[in-house]
């Protein structure tokens, strides 16, 4: 009794400790930044398409700041102020021409300060089939590094989902689009909680009150306000924020076209605008009143279209030098809490990352893998053709020949379009983990490729067993289990080139389409429709997976020297010397397996190399 006791005591002590990990900061980060100015060049056409030239737009235009540990900064402006791609740059995920310094306690961003920095999107990217604490979890066992046991992260994530009132939800799937799941601000709080795990010093969120109420918005602004009092840097881009809202925040940054039109404490933004010669003509919301000017809208007689250039000319005498020697001061020692020893760039093993992401994985895509619909559509047509090719013996060769191609043009049409879309679904949330250094793309990458395994192998494998004994093909288990290993192994080169397409498009349709092209082109020089191809496109049957796929189906039934009926009046004939199965060949089967090894694993390899494009910002 005493020893359960102990045990009980133990654990609520490893609980309360968890939980105070999170009341304070692990170190403080001062940000600065200094006149960030970023461009971006793009070609422009003529109107007939001859002419073409270069041209850079700036974007930002000269921003700078300062935020301190416990400070709460909220950036205002109308949409397209550029309110956001100053976030990204903070964040350290801007890719481009990007001038001006950014520094973390005085230094330039580096794998200790991504481990410190947490960034929350505007959009909510999560799993929509997982549930609040299997989505937390996860995010814990992937991103805490291993000085924490597997059962301290867990408790982290249970610490988390309290702290940001998510107890009642916790076993309620995060839901999307066309599955009910949570309310707008829980699944803001999620994402939040992802972020909140690793005990962020510096948290940056892109409009998390976006398409919320006022109550729901205030509770999440509230929840931030509360972070930071535990010595936290937080940023924040802000579209309409309420009144109450805005007296929540320290400091405010407003922007208007990339311009800055102030910087400093929210306390004296009203006063500085007075001073400068505009003032709201009624009592209303601070932060309308700012948009208002902002978008170039005074109740001051002025000509149209002069505000905004009155309020960064007052901006650039005023406040600009001031707040540049203010970024200049030194800075104070206590701050810098960063470790400037080498950090290791990923938290945990490869082992580990593929492990855990294989049973989100798993657990994510179970609903549609195994779902009726997709089972119903291969069992429909497997037992169509099996009555249709109902016991169809040797003497119908060339119909045995017709299910076999079949057999080929089906299971590289299906599989193809399952795993064109796999990559396309997933780009927002590779891109957001790989950003964020959460995992190696490559356990990613494997961790995905086993865990549709399952799936692309065993409706294959209902497939052919129903209609091979339907059909009357050669009933020895050896003839059986030989075109069942050529099926799969077609799947799953048919699977790769999926993968590969998805990659490198990216956009479904787009996908979609290519896929459909090269397919048809492989059906087409698969050597059933056309013996007699012409020289010049020839070369389209070396790289077709139909064609090495019905040469080895072909070669899993026949032999050269097996018999037919032919000719009427109980004739035979070789099946090696039918003209059909003449033309494709029975020899040479070794050299299509390896054909077809050489796409399995080519294929998997572009995909891999197209993904590496996705999360990294271009420099």
């Amino acid at each position: 009794m005493e020893e359960e006791m102990a045990d009980i005591e133990a654990q609520n002590e490893k609980q309360l400790e968890v939980a105070a990990i999170f009341k304070k900061a692990n170190s403080a980060i001062a940000l600065k930044f200094e006149d960030v100015v970023y461009k971006v060049k793009f070609t422009k056409s003529s109107f007939c398409g001859k002419i073409t030239r270069t041209e850079e737009k700036i974007i930002l235009k000269g921003v700078t700041g300062k935020v301190l540990p416990g400070e709460m900064l909220a950036m205002l402006g109308p949409s397209g102020s550029s309110k956001t791609t100053l976030l990204t740059a903070l964040g350290g995920k801007l890719g481009g021409i990007l001038d001006g310094s950014i520094t973390y306690n005085g230094k330039s961003f580096s794998n200790s300060m991504k481990r410190n920095m947490g960034f929350v999107t505007q959009d909510d990217v999560l799993y929509p089939h997982l549930t609040v604490a299997e989505t937390l979890v996860f995010t814990a066992l992937l991103r805490l590094e291993n000085t924490f046991t597997k059962e301290e992260k867990i408790m982290h994530a249970e610490s988390v989902i309290t702290q940001l009132g998510l107890t009642k939800c916790k076993n309620s799937i995060i839901g999307g689009q066309f599955l009910r799941g949570l309310s707008g601000g829980e699944r803001k709080r999620v994402s939040i909680g992802q972020e909140m795990l690793i005990n962020p010093s510096l948290l940056l969120l892109d409009e998390p009150t976006s398409g919320l109420d006022s109550t729901t918005a205030q509770r999440i602004v509230s929840t931030l306000r509360e972070l930071a009092k535990g010595g936290r840097t937080i940023v924040m881009t802000i579209h309409q924020p309420s009144s109450r809202l805005f007296y929540m925040f320290d400091k405010v940054l407003l922007l208007s076209e990339g311009n800055p039109l102030y910087f400093g404490e929210r306390s004296q933004v009203m006063d500085y605008f007075s001073s400068i010669g505009y003032a709201p003509a009624v009592p209303m919301n601070p932060a309308d009143f700012l948009l208002d000017l902002a978008n170039g809208v005074s109740s001051n007689s002025e000509v149209p279209g002069t505000v905004k250039q009155n309020l960064v000319s007052a901006y650039k005498s005023n406040l600009a030098n001031k707040l540049k020697s203010e970024v200049h001061e030194i800075d104070d020692p206590s701050l810098d809490g960063l470790n400037d020893k080498q950090v290791s760039r990923w938290a945990t093993t490869w082992w580990q990352e593929f492990s855990v992401l294989l049973i989100r994985g798993v657990k994510e895509r179970k609903h549609d893998s195994f779902s009726g619909l997709k089972i119903g559509q291969v069992l429909v047509v497997a037992f169509l053709s099996g009555l249709l090719w109902w016991q169809s013996d040797v003497s119908h060769i060339q119909d045995q020949m017709g299910l076999l191609f079949f057999y080929s043009g089906f299971w590289g049409i299906f599989p193809l379009f399952q795993a064109i879309f796999t990559f396309p679904q997933e780009r927002r949330m590779l891109g957001k983990e790989r950003s964020s250094g959460v995992y190696r793309l490559s356990s990613y990458f494997m961790s995905r490729i086993v865990s549709d395994l399952p799936m692309e192998l065993v409706l294959p494998t209902i497939f052919l067993t129903i209609t091979y004994w339907m059909a009357g093909l050669k009933g020895s288990p050896g003839n059986f289990f030989l075109t069942l290993s050529v099926l799969l192994y077609s799947v799953l080169v048919a699977g790769g080139l999926g993968l590969a397409i998805g990659a490198l498009v990216l956009n479904q349709r787009s996908a979609t389409i290519t896929g459909s092209v090269i397919m048809l082109s492989f059906l087409l020089a698969g050597g059933y429709y056309v013996t007699h191809v012409p020289a010049f496109i020839s070369w389209v049957k070396y790289i077709s997976i139909s064609q090495y796929t019905y040469k080895l189906l072909l070669g899993s039934q026949y032999k050269p020297g097996d018999t037919y009926t032919c000719g009427g009046a109980g004739g035979v004939c070789l099946v090696g010397d039918y003209p059909a199965i003449k033309k494709v060949g029975l020899d040479d089967q070794v050299l299509g397996a390896v054909a077809l090894g050489i796409m399995l694993v080519g294929y998997r390899l572009i995909a891999y190399l197209a993904l590496m494009r996705i999360g990294v910002a271009k420099r």
